[in-house]
């Protein structure tokens, strides 16, 4: 899934917000709000983050008899064993291609950064070395601190937003993201899906809006109340699937 958004700075959709009168997060001081979205996209691609290369060995705690063992690139990523709805084998990914058997990120929601860092560079991760101590502690932060309760805000059932409200979107959508994706959300042309067909999975759409695209400039929304994100959700469901 490739967002671009650029030509467009993160203080435009700030002002954007202050037109439309958008509550801004309460939950997180604001100065760690940064740190929280990239900590999104580490958790989405670190290695796209940190302008590393491609990992071309598979990570030694994916299963070898699943979908993506040959696809270093893949199975490196943490959401493909954790899951974009952060419950692993709980949620979206208890069965299907993305399948690993792993538990999810969701434990450690509030634990202790330090304690999380520690893990991360254990052998089951097998992340030391790879990254700098402030890729880690985003990261960390992101784990105890970022993640959202997603069943507030995605049914499960229907994989589709819910409480969201598609006009609001609409609003947001048109002055926030369609300079780089379209009306139509159908752009940038190299990226594989519309929005409307990546609607097919709603948890790694909203990680996306409020975490930002991994090595592009799309503005993060994570200090934006994530009722403003589900709103886009629902106008996004709205968009053509096809081009």
């Amino acid at each position: 899934m490739k967002l671009q958004t650029s030509k467009f700075s993160v203080f435009s959709a700030f002002s954007a917000g202050l037109i439309f009168g958008v509550v801004f997060a309460p939950a997180v001081q604001a100065e760690e709000q940064g740190s929280l979205a990239r900590g999104g996209k580490l958790y989405d691609k670190w290695y796209a983050v940190i302008k590393a290369d491609k990992p071309t060995k598979s990570h030694p705690a994916y299963p070898a008899d699943k979908k993506y063992a040959k696809k270093p690139a893949s199975n490196w990523r943490c959401k493909e064993c954790h899951g974009w709805d952060y419950m692993g084998k709980d949620g979206a990914y208890a069965s299907g291609k993305h399948h690993t058997g792993i538990k999810g990120i969701n434990g450690m929601k509030g634990a202790d950064v330090t304690k999380i860092v520690a893990v991360l560079m254990d052998e089951t991760h097998a992340l030391s070395g790879k990254m700098d101590d402030e890729d880690f502690q985003d990261l960390a932060l992101f784990v105890s601190k970022g993640q959202v309760d997603l069943n507030k805000y995605i049914d499960r059932a229907a994989k589709a937003p819910k409480g969201g409200d598609g006009a609001k979107g609409a609003g947001y959508f048109n002055t926030m993201c369609a300079q780089c994706h379209g009306k139509d959300g159908t752009l940038p042309k190299d990226m594989k899906k519309t929005l409307g067909k990546q609607m097919g999975n709603p948890w790694e759409v909203m990680h996306k809006i409020q975490n930002g695209q991994p090595a592009e400039q799309m503005p993060a929304l994570r200090a934006l109340d994530p009722q403003v994100t589900v709103d886009i959700l629902a106008h996004l469901a709205t968009l053509p699937k096809e081009r």
